[in-house]
């Protein structure tokens, strides 16, 4: 029968007491790690792994320098090394009762008790928030939290007198600096608020001191407007969505489930996992439905493409899970994929359940879902369409949200597409080669804000070439755009449409995107984009696509011999212009190989129209902007509406040199009906006809409609393909 650990909460002095170790497991946890060691295979090599690391250290001297490098420099990376290093150690030291361990963080700690007092603003500081041990006082939250727990790990070992030099000299500097000195960064909402939390919370529990823990969880202030529980109310929807989106949920979920798990352990009365109807449950499994096949985190705001659910957050945040909600078939098939666990209770029970499952599951559960933004679930949102299953996976994300905090981009209503695991109509990201001291210091990059967070960067319109909002954060912060209607519960159509009527002055947007999955295979991305003003203006309708170009269905004109940047800011000037061709009234095609399938941009040009074929890298002698091609469709005039079919067809095979498929087969686009009730699009794919009707001034789902030369039907929207109603 498992142990029971006694929590005792003193009144006096301001403490809160407790056994130890406490914050990431007990005794009695880590003798179930002991016991499954060697009959649990990925329990076994996770703990190999990190011994063989440990144990190179032991009985060395280990560097604790004075710090001076950024992000990728020998001090950060030293630093960052040693709070892993003590965590690590801390655990074997309870799991294996090798003193050794012990030794070696009681060690590195004093080191730190030495070196801590000393610390003032790092030299490679350059934010409102500096650190002092790293050059962002985040980094130094991230030493907090580990640092933290590796205390509480070995805290049974120390003697009286050790206890108190490190408290004193290595964890209260730290913990003062970041609540007082930076108490406005320390009770912001956000992913920097969470990690500062954590290290102060987590380090109050290891040392028990209930002002710390009360700080952590009520802000400095202790009022309750700010810390670690207004930070799970602040910064999730009630169904999970993280609105600075899933790069950033996938950052901040270890900091929310590590913090979380001490408060579960020394403050069971809390109900911490309860909070707010499990929230960290469904912030995690949101997180894992907006990745990729891959397990990569779809690029929404700022992100770096190459983060997937193989992380050290996510193995933190799937194991805890696991082990506080319970088994779950789409958490089995992650760890399976992560081949790695935590050395703690539920580590040890994920890997007992790989190991004894009859039959592991084969795919991520993914399906069609929406998410809202904002607190309580009323500042728009994404939707996430899906159609077909395994590897032939097709995901049409649309975003609607909000702004998304200091890492959001002014991209509202933009929408991005993945097929087969590969990314097709793409978003850029961030601009940023984190770890990478050569660039800027593992930094941000100065092109993050000039270029990828611009309205340009992604796939939805730009107005007179600027960007959403001017392009000011203090300003999107203050807007949302909102969903119209939607409907996923259907196979063959999927659709969604959202305005957005503060991006512009005086200008209103509305998109409406439909996933088609027809008879005979075919599928396809309808796009209906309509735009109103009383003025004239220059729209911009981009279309970043990932491929090699195959073909152009209008002839153009290309710069071979010299380029010129589309334009002199707001992104422009990061992106050469390679090629334009002048149309009118046409029909407009672009055709591109991604793997092995081909991809078509079919689009309605109604009047006089440019399209411009472009290059992201102008403007960036630096070369730290990716060099990406991109579509854009631009036009003059007041109300517009644009009409795109993005068209998945045909095989290419390299090995057998062979193509299929390998020609659109949309061969005409027109707008038979464009009203403020309704627009009417017919589609001509091969010989057969797609009609999308649409109602604009009336999205009520029991609303009959009847247009001549078109139909009857009930709702916002009918769809009709070879004269049957799909």
């Amino acid at each position: 029968m498992r142990l029971l650990i006694a929590f005792i909460f003193l009144s006096f002095a301001g403490a809160v007491q407790a056994q130890h170790p406490v914050t990431f497991l007990n005794r009695q946890d880590a003798l179930d790690v002991r016991m499954g060691l060697n009959r649990y295979p990925v329990l076994t090599s996770s703990y190999n792994n990190i011994k063989s690391q440990v144990d190179a250290w032991l009985g060395k001297d280990v560097d604790v320098p004075y710090p001076k490098d950024p992000a990728g420099g020998y001090t950060h990376d030293r630093h960052k090394a040693n709070y892993i290093l003590m965590f690590n150690a801390g655990l074997l030291y309870n799991i294996t009762g090798d003193r050794r361990y012990a030794t070696l963080v009681k060690d590195i700690l004093l080191k730190y008790a030495v070196l801590n007092p000393a610390l003032s603003k790092h030299p490679q500081a350059t934010s409102s928030s500096p650190g002092h041990i790293f050059w962002q006082a985040l980094n130094d939250a991230n030493w907090l939290v580990y640092a933290g727990i590796a205390y509480d790990l070995v805290h049974n070992s120390l003697t009286s007198a050790e206890r108190k030099r490190i408290e004193e000299g290595a964890f209260k500097p730290e913990v003062e600096y970041l609540t007082k000195d930076l108490a406005s960064w320390f009770d912001l909402i956000h992913n920097h608020g969470v990690w500062a939390c954590a290290g102060v919370g987590i380090v109050g529990i290891a040392t028990d001191n209930k002002d710390y823990v009360d700080m952590a969880l009520y802000g400095t202030k202790k009022d309750g407007k700010s810390g670690f529980l207004a930070q799970l109310d602040g910064l999730f929807s009630p169904d999970g969505y993280y609105t600075e989106g899933p790069y950033y949920v996938r950052y901040a979920i270890l900091p929310y489930y590590l913090f979380a798990n001490a408060l579960h352990r020394s403050r069971p009365t809390l109900g911490i996992f309860r909070h707010r109807d499990s929230i960290l449950r469904k912030a995690l499994l949101a997180g894992l439905q907006q990745t990729n096949l891959d397990g990569t985190f779809f690029p929404l705001n700022d992100a770096l493409k190459e983060k997937d659910y193989t992380t050290n957050e996510l193995v933190t945040a799937v194991d805890i899970a696991w082990d506080v909600y319970g088994r779950d078939s789409a958490l089995l098939y992650v760890a399976g994929k992560q081949n790695q666990v935590l050395l703690s209770r539920g580590g040890a029970s994920i890997a007992k359940e790989m190991a004894t499952s009859k039959k592991m599951p084969d795919a991520y559960p993914y399906r069609s879902i929406e998410y809202t933004d904002g607190v309580k679930g009323d500042e728009g949102g994404i939707s996430l369409l899906r159609a077909g299953a395994g590897n032939d996976l097709t995901t049409l994300i649309y975003k609607y949200s909000a702004h998304g905090l200091s890492h959001g981009h002014f991209d509202k209503l933009n929408f991005n597409l993945f097929d087969k695991g590969n990314e097709i109509i793409s978003d850029y990201g961030s601009v940023r080669f984190i770890g990478v001291e050569q660039k800027y210091g593992g930094r941000y990059l100065p092109e993050n804000t000039k270029y990828a967070s611009q309205t340009i960067a992604h796939n939805t319109l730009v107005v007179d070439e600027n960007s959403h909002f001017n392009g000011k954060e203090e300003i999107g912060e203050k807007y949302h755009s909102d969903k119209v209607f939607s409907d996923i519960s259907r196979k063959a159509v999927q659709v969604v449409a959202a305005k957005e009527e503060n991006a512009y002055s005086g200008v209103k947007m509305n998109r409406t995107l439909y996933l088609l999955d027809m008879p005979g295979g075919q599928r396809l991305v309808a796009d209906l984009f309509k735009v109103k003003s009383a003025a004239k203006h220059q729209y911009d309708l981009p279309f970043h696509y990932k491929g090699h170009l195959i073909s152009a269905g209008t002839k153009y004109e290309a710069f071979t011999r010299q380029q010129q940047a589309l334009g002199e800011k707001n992104g422009y000037q990061f992106l050469w212009k390679e090629a334009q061709a002048n149309v009118n009234d046409t029909l407009a095609q672009l055709t591109f190989l991604n793997g092995r399938t081909y991809y078509s941009i079919s689009s309605l040009i109604r009047g006089k129209a440019s399209l411009f074929f472009t290059r992201s890298g102008a403007g960036d002698p630096n070369f730290n902007v990716r060099h990406e091609p991109s579509y854009i469709i631009r036009q003059q005039t007041d109300n517009a509406t644009f009409v795109n079919v993005v068209e998945i067809h045909g095989k290419f095979d390299p090995v057998a040199e062979f193509s299929s498929g390998a020609y659109s087969a949309v061969k005409q686009i027109k707008l038979l009906t464009d009203t403020e009730a309704y627009t009417v699009a017919e589609i001509m794919i091969g010989g057969k006809r797609l009609l999308i009707a649409q109602a604009n001034a009336d999205a009520k789902a029991g609303t009959r409609h009847q247009l001549p030369d078109v139909g009857n039907w009930q709702g916002p929207y009918a769809v009709w393909y070879d004269g049957k109603q799909l």
